[in-house]
């Protein structure tokens, strides 16, 4: 899977809108034999369906899942159903994220901490747990492990959209950046593990953006040198990035600089450059989101 994912059955969460659907185009025109789309609003997941459904080649299908992956027990469920319905998919891409501009006092537990929690971090575990025993297999057995078999096991590719907040800690983002750490820490190691048990042809990419113009992070500024980055451009290097199996991928390339300086300086030093020179501490300051 270096060039395209035809043939392939691909799997997005958040794909009723912004780089979720994003995804789904690209999918589509690649002719994957199967696009399967989650999301929360059923409404715009219609009505993305049959968008996708009006430019898919004859040989694709989509099929479209109303699901709240903050639902921990909805996952298993639906999982399920897209099992015995359409198959495991080759391509999961965990893309759905939410994110509460707060400062940590003000958040309720309930509404925000742990519905944060629950979509950022916990739903891409248990949703690649869903998929993954018939990844590492190469097939799509409908009870999430496929027999045995001595064929060559088809590449599989598992997407993790995180965020640069994972890497730096940022006001007004603590329970985010908490959700994104461990995303990226469960990502890395699961591609490690992977890797260490000869499971090469699943291959995991963690992706490390800034703030994108979706609506998600209305108001926020991009600090020096770090530019709000276009839907457009986030998919397309992440696209090219996960048919090649990178490891990794920061967006844009001052998020790499920033996580060097970072380890490079004492925590205050870097709090100095973060809040004065970059100006990451002051890049939620006006975020409104949406």
């Amino acid at each position: 899977m270096t060039r395209t994912v035809a043939g392939a059955t691909v799997l997005i969460t958040g794909a009723a809108s912004g780089m979720g659907l994003l995804f789904a185009e690209r999918a589509v025109a690649e002719r994957a034999k199967a696009v399967i789309l989650w999301d929360i609003n059923g409404r715009a997941l219609a009505a993305a369906a049959k968008s996708l459904r009006a430019a898919a080649h004859p040989g694709t299908s989509v099929h479209p899942y109303t699901v709240d992956i903050g639902e921990l027990g909805a996952i298993a469920q639906t999982a399920q159903k897209v099992r015995q319905e359409v198959g495991g998919p080759d391509v999961l891409i965990n893309n759905a994220g939410i994110v509460r501009g707060k400062f940590f006092w003000e958040h309720d537990n309930g509404a925000d901490t742990r519905p944060t929690m629950q979509v950022n971090a916990l739903a891409p575990m248990y949703i690649a747990r869903e998929f993954l025993p018939g990844m590492i297999d190469g097939g799509t057995g409908t009870d999430g492990v496929a027999p045995a078999s001595n064929r060559m096991p088809r590449a599989a590719r598992i997407v993790t959209i995180a965020s640069a907040a994972g890497t730096v800690a940022n006001p007004r983002m603590s329970v985010y950046a908490a959700s994104k750490w461990a995303l990226i820490g469960w990502s890395e190691s699961l591609r490690l593990e992977l890797v260490q048990q000869g499971f090469g042809h699943v291959k995991v990419t963690t992706v490390m953006p800034s703030y994108i113009s979706t609506g998600l992070f209305a108001g926020a500024r991009g600090p020096l040198l770090t530019p709000v980055l276009t839907p457009e451009y986030v998919v397309g290097r992440v696209w090219k990035a996960m048919l090649a199996g990178t490891p990794t991928l920061a967006l844009p390339w001052t998020v790499n600089l920033a996580r060097a300086v970072r380890g490079a300086l004492p925590t205050r030093a870097w709090d100095a450059v973060a809040d004065r020179v970059f100006g990451i501490y002051h890049s939620m300051d006006e975020f409104t989101g949406r």
